[in-house]
């Protein structure tokens, strides 16, 4: 284990009691392509990514529901995709120097995988898993508050950004304790400039057939043969 790890657990704010989970944590996929044969039983992060993902999110539903007790549902949920997505991980994952400490194959180091957004930003999930199981949930939730739930723009900004008309309609009927809307889709089929039909149905699918029926019906009864068809739909 590189002693300059400890400079990384300094930044992180938590000391591991097993390092080889923070170094597990670290270890991309792509070192398995240059491991030997006799070498299998090398473990990369993808694991903990998948555990530290589950792990951010039920540790920023909790915040964002404290901290936000008068919200509705729509909003907190928008909230708390602006903390967990993969920019704003990468975001932090840069602020820790994380690409430094990361394990890499040849290929992906060659390819500049210490800067790569995706490759950053799964390094910090499996980060957060590595604390969890190395220090418990409180651990875990110190450090997921710190440096990336209260990191970025602040609650109070957050509140301000507009909504987007869906967003909006849903957060409306959810206020006034409306039933959801019915998802209604409407498709057009059109053979050249002649010969058009529109159809409605309860997914794209659904309509889409719904028109090229209606379309096929128009084509026997003028009697023509049906060239290639063109559809669209809203």
């Amino acid at each position: 284990m590189p002693a300059d790890y400890e400079e990384l657990e300094a930044r992180v704010g938590y000391r591991f009691k097993d390092r080889a989970l923070l170094q597990r944590a670290l270890t991309h996929k792509s070192v398995h392509s240059d491991a030997a044969a006799d070498s299998a039983a090398l473990r990369d992060n993808e694991q903990l990514e998948f555990l530290g993902d589950s792990i951010l999110g039920f540790l920023a539903s909790e915040f964002f529901f404290r901290r936000c007790p008068q919200w509705p549902e729509g909003k907190l949920t928008r909230l708390k995709a602006q903390r967990v997505n993969a920019s704003h991980l990468f975001q932090t994952a840069a602020g820790l120097s994380l690409g430094q400490y990361l394990q890499l194959g040849r290929g992906e180091e060659q390819s500049g995988g210490r800067t790569k957004k995706a490759i950053l930003a799964n390094a910090m999930e499996a980060l957060i898993a590595a604390i969890y199981l190395d220090g418990g949930l409180e651990a875990s939730r110190s450090f997921v508050e710190a440096r990336i739930l209260e990191a970025g723009p602040s609650v109070e900004i957050q509140e301000d950004v507009q909504l987007d008309a869906k967003s909006a309609l849903q957060e409306l009927a959810q206020a006034r304790k409306l039933p959801g809307h019915a998802k209604l889709f409407t498709v057009e089929a059109r053979v050249g400039e002649q010969f058009a039909a529109r159809a409605e149905g309860q997914s794209k699918k659904a309509a889409a057939q719904t028109a090229a029926a209606l379309l096929l019906e128009q084509l026997h009864a003028e009697g023509g043969a049906a060239p290639a068809s063109e559809s669209g739909g809203h």
